[in-house]
């Protein structure tokens, strides 16, 4: 699997269920807060020209917004949910 990083904010609802989604699966990830970290910031905004989080980096594949069927799609049945 392809590094996973998670760029979010404590608030954001589909940040955290992005986070459950890649856990559910026993996923590794590592994750920015926008919130407080402003080089995660202009990082994310840079790698995908959005403010809106969350942005998740899977390798070179950037999503915007927590979108389970491409998530889907990108980790296939390399993983099992727990």
């Amino acid at each position: 699997m392809e590094k996973v990083i998670i760029y979010s904010t404590p608030a954001c609802v589909y940040c955290g269920m992005a986070k459950k989604f890649f856990t559910a699966r026993d996923i590794a990830f590592e994750e920015h807060d926008v919130s407080v970290d402003p080089l995660a910031r202009a990082e994310m905004e840079k790698k995908s020209g959005q403010l809106g989080v969350p942005v998740i980096e899977i390798g070179e594949h950037i999503f915007v917004g927590f979108d389970r069927g491409a998530l889907e799609r990108m980790v296939g049945g390399e993983r099992k949910m727990k």
